[in-house]
């Protein structure tokens, strides 16, 4: 199941101190793993981690519990748990569901297009090529604006939640492709430049055809860098 089960802040009008712990912890060991301070396979040991974190081992536990449903924490039978475990089967149905449910959604989006849409689409791009680092924390959040902006004005909400979420699971596996010296000669912002044009012109079918070969040329990378097993 790919939907969180732990309610955003912005949901809550008076989150509990329990809650607000519990989210901290959630938000910190999401980014550990996605990132992949947090190796996939690790074993996350609970007082390691409320060490790390500065907090109590309930919200660590209850934080891994809930990343268990994002599929980014597994449970090892009684024996706690661990970062999930990365491997190009996982990537390539990652990468095939991805590139369907965006190619959907991205075709509405157009077709549903405005001026407004428009000008955030243009605005997060021009935001995310100012970052100057492509590995840091901001980047990456600006990456994943541009990405979601391009699919907003879909009208289907679920759709858009399952998007997002697929891009979190995909951005370990683009971390690991990063690390192959090829893909540091990749034009990634001519690429994004290419989507934001044809989305623009209002054509579907090349702001389409853009985005999945955007997304194949990651999968193409990562294949190459043999960082993952086949399994």
């Amino acid at each position: 199941m790919l939907i969180n089960n732990i309610p955003d802040a912005a949901s809550q009008s008076t989150p509990t101190p329990a809650t607000s712990a519990t989210q901290g912890a959630y938000n910190a060991i999401r980014r550990m793993i996605l990132v992949g301070d947090l190796r996939p396979g690790e074993k996350l040991k609970i007082d390691v981690l409320k060490a790390r974190l500065n907090t109590g081992a309930s919200p660590v536990r209850e934080a891994l519990s809930l990343l268990t449903s994002d599929q980014l924490v597994e449970r090892i039978d009684q024996r706690g748990f661990r970062a999930a475990p990365a491997s190009q089967r996982n990537f390539d149905e990652i990468l095939k569901l991805r590139c369907a449910l965006e190619d959907m959604a991205l075709r509405q989006s157009i077709t549903n297009a405005t001026d407004s849409w428009e000008e955030q689409l243009v605005l997060s791009l021009h935001r995310m090529s100012r970052e100057n680092s492509k590995t840091s924390e901001t980047y990456e959040d600006l990456h994943k604006a541009f990405h979601m902006a391009l699919l907003a004005n879909c009208d289907s909400p679920i759709l858009q939640k399952f998007c997002s979420q697929l891009y979190d699971l995909n951005v370990r596996y683009r971390y690991l492709a990063g690390r192959s010296l090829n893909y540091k000669r990749r034009h990634v912002g001519d690429e994004h430049a290419g989507i934001l044009a044809a989305a623009i012109k209002r054509d579907v079918n090349t702001a389409s055809e853009c985005l999945l070969h955007h997304y194949q040329k990651t999968g193409a990378f990562l294949r190459q860098s043999g960082l993952v097993s086949e399994s």
